[in-house]
């Protein structure tokens, strides 16, 4: 009789489990390739701020549907959102999670140019992941603090000021007062547009300054003071949290009528479509974006395309979000990997269609080129809203800071 062969079953097990360690390794790459483009959206969904970051969300969110009826490299791009309250510290921790836990591949956001500015040093630079800005505007954000891993996609204060500062250098004023957001967004744009403004007049002289928290809710003794100094015009630099707020008091205190007054995103839609009816008329303003401003074909298929999906027609935030989504997937398809620093080779001077037209993301410093709309705010009973009136365009050309000057800023 013939002994049976002992089988040793440690060896057959580890054998097994060489195998299954080796197929592992050679699927992984393949699963790695397989998954979709994630996007992590950290922005501000409660509290006043919270209907610019749902605008740029939504606008987003159209141009992803868009997208992904045709794909990206074979894939769809994904997102998934995390909501900073307006604050600092939770946008950096939200940030954090999104890259390191999440493991998205792009990061974009966010109204607040505090937070913007953390994020960018704390996290992009520091973990060399693309972060994206769509509708926070401190100029230092691509400026004195910019670096390879942040894009900007919207305008920036020093764009806005260079507006302001070519509108008002063509008024009669010489005295002025400046007011706004005590944080990084209301004192970059006091400093933009007034460094601007005082450049192309020099003759101009700044009598005084108010300072608010941002959404502080009675601004009417600011108001007060401000008119007892008597200027020739008052320079408003909020934004936010503050906007509505300021409008309101603006028109309560009847200040127009006694001094003229500019605001920085006064004329756009997100900030007069609150207010309806009851928004101050003739305050002076910029915007680089109105749902009814040019009159092109693309914006009028973009505007029918975002009212039929959410009611109500976009404001700038919302073209922010649309542009970021377009970069995004161009990026991609031009870099023909999801590899970060390809994704980053390509967006450098990347060119996309847009609403208004072609615009360009500027490889030198990362800012998006494109037009800015001067005009003054008047009341639309036809539209149920304020408009912008007497709209005059600037060029992103004419109203950006050179690549000279921006990286003579980052090297002090």
């Amino acid at each position: 009789m013939k002994r049976r062969k002992k089988i040793n079953f440690s060896t057959v097990g580890f054998a097994l489990l060489l195998a299954v360690f080796t197929i592992s390794i050679v699927l992984m790459p393949v699963q790695a390739e397989a998954r979709n483009i994630k996007v992590g959206v950290i922005d501000c969904y409660s509290g006043p701020a919270a209907v610019y970051g749902k605008d740029a969300l939504n606008g987003f969110k159209l141009a992803l549907q868009e997208i992904n009826t045709k794909g990206v490299l074979g894939k769809k791009i994904e997102f998934t959102t995390r909501d900073t309250k307006f604050k600092v510290d939770i946008a950096l921790n939200m940030a954090k999670e999104l890259v390191l836990r999440e493991e998205v591949d792009v990061l974009v956001g966010t109204i607040n140019s505090g937070a913007a500015l953390a994020v960018s040093e704390a996290v992009a630079k520091k973990e060399k992941v693309p972060f994206i800005v769509w509708i926070a505007k401190s100029e230092n954000i691509t400026g004195k603090k910019g670096h390879r891993y942040v894009f900007s996609a919207g305008e920036n204060t020093a764009m806005a000021g260079k507006s302001g500062g070519v509108a008002l250098s063509e008024k009669p004023y010489i005295k002025y007062w400046i007011a706004g957001d005590d944080y990084e967004y209301g004192h970059a744009l006091a400093d933009a547009s007034w460094r601007n403004l005082k450049a192309r007049k020099p003759e101009v002289e700044l009598i005084g300054k108010s300072w608010w928290k941002p959404g502080e809710p009675d601004l009417i003794p600011y108001i007060t003071s401000i008119l007892a100094a008597k200027p020739d015009s008052v320079i408003f630099c909020t934004g936010g949290r503050s906007m509505t707020n300021i409008m309101k008091t603006i028109k309560a205190t009847g200040m127009v009528q006694k001094v003229p007054v500019y605001l920085h995103s006064a004329t756009d839609h997100a900030v007069l479509k609150p207010l309806g009816l009851e928004a101050p008329e003739g305050v002076m303003g910029t915007a680089d974006y109105h749902f009814y401003f040019p009159d092109l074909s693309a914006n009028k298929r973009f505007v029918k395309a975002f009212s039929d999906a959410y009611v109500n027609p976009p404001g700038f935030p919302a073209f922010h979000g649309y542009n970021t989504a377009k970069f995004i997937a161009a990026a991609y398809e031009k870099a023909g990997s999801v590899d970060k620093e390809k994704f980053i080779d390509a967006m450098e001077g990347l060119k996309i269609d847009s609403p208004v037209g072609k615009i360009e993301m500027r490889a030198c410093d990362h800012q998006v080129i494109l037009p800015m709309y001067l005009g003054v705010t008047k009341l639309s009973p036809k539209k149920g809203v304020a408009i912008s009136t007497d709209i005059h365009t600037l060029r992103g050309t004419e109203v950006m800071p050179s690549c000279k000057e921006t990286m003579e800023a980052r090297s002090q």
